[in-house]
C-alpha cells in the first residue's frame, strides 16, 4: 500500500488580513507548513495556526520566506548566502518557540514562494537552507521540490528529504514550476488536478506543459492554502486518494487519517 503526505501552505493571514480558509484546510491534510512572519503571518496568527493543527494531529512544518511582506514572498531577492543561512535559522527559531509553547514540535521545513523556487535551481542558496535546518535540528525534514537542487543539498547535509508535488500547478518539461507570471500556472479544474496527483504517485510521472511526459517523485503534495479552490482541493484529493486506497500520513510520530 502506498503512503502520500497531503500538505497546504497555512497561517498567512497578518493583522488585518485574511488569507486562505486555515480551520477548515487543517481538517483534511496530513502536514502543514506554517508561515513564519517574513513573507506572510505574524505571532498571534502563527500560534493559533500551530495551536490547531496539534489539536487535529497535523505535522507542524517552518514555511520560511524571503523578508517581503508586500510581495508575499513571490519576488526574487539577491541574499549572500549567510543572509539566506541567517533568516532560515532566525525564522525557525520563531516557529519553534510558537510549537514549545504549545506543547508540540516542529516536524519539517519548506521553504516558501521565490526562496523555494531560486533554491530549487540554485545550489548554493539551497546549500545555504539545508545547512541552516540542520544547525536547528537534524532531525527535521526538508521539503523540496521533487529533482531539484534543494532536494539534493537536504541529503548532502544529512537531512531526511522528502520530494514535493504540487497539485494546483503545471510543470516545465525540465520538471521546474511554470512561473506563476504565465496564464497556464496554476490548475484550476478539481478533477484535471486530482487525476495528475494520483498518476504521480501511482507512475511516478506527470504531463509538462508541452506534452511531454517526465519522470516525478512524489512524497508529500502541495496545495496552495491561500488559492480560492484550495479547500474543494484537498476535500476532493483526500477522497480519491482514500478511494485509491493510498494511506495519508506526515513525517513525525503519528499520521492524521
Amino acid at each position: 500500500m502506498k503512503t502520500i503526505d497531503l500538505n497546504s501552505d497555512l497561517g498567512e493571514s497578518f493583522g488585518a488580513y485574511t488569507i486562505g480558509n486555515d480551520e477548515e484546510v487543517l481538517k483534511y491534510i496530513s502536514s502543514a507548513n506554517i508561515a513564519c512572519g517574513f513573507h506572510a503571518g505574524d505571532h498571534n496568527v502563527m500560534l493559533e495556526t500551530v495551536k490547531t493543527a496539534a489539536e487535529l494531529g497535523v505535522g507542524i512544518g517552518a514555511h520560511p520566506g524571503f523578508p517581503d511582506l508586500a510581495g508575499f514572498g513571490r519576488r526574487e531577492m539577491k541574499l549572500s548566502p549567510k543572509e539566506i543561512h541567517n533568516l532560515v535559522v532566525y525564522q525557525l527559531g520563531a516557529i519553534q518557540g510558537a510549537a514549545k509553547a504549545c506543547g508540540t514540535f516542529v516536524q519539517h521545513v519548506k521553504p516558501h514562494g521565490a526562496l523555494y523556487n531560486m533554491a530549487s535551481k540554485d545550489a548554493a542558496m539551497a546549500e545555504a537552507i539545508a545547512t541552516a535546518v540542520y544547525a536547528v535540528d537534524p532531525e527535521l525534514v526538508l521539503f523540496g521540490l521533487a529533482g531539484s537542487e534543494l532536494v539534493r543539498a537536504g541529503e548532502k547535509a544529512g537531512l531526511r528529504v522528502a520530494q514535493e508535488v504540487f497539485a494546483d500547478r503545471t510543470y516545465q518539461a525540465d520538471g521546474t514550476l511554470t512561473p506563476r507570471s504565465q496564464a497556464n500556472a496554476m490548475i484550476h479544474d478539481v478533477t484535471v488536478a486530482v487525476d495528475r496527483v494520483i498518476r504521480m504517485i501511482q507512475e511516478g510521472k506527470v504531463t509538462a506543459v508541452d506534452g511531454t511526459d517526465i519522470a516525478i517523485q512524489a512524497d508529500t503534495i502541495c496545495v496552495h492554502g491561500d488559492e480560492p479552490e484550495a479547500l474543494l482541493f484537498v476535500q476532493q484529493l483526500r477522497k480519491r486518494l482514500q478511494l485509491e486506497q493510498i494511506t495519508i500520513q506526515n513525517f513525525g510520530v503519528g499520521n492524521h487519517e
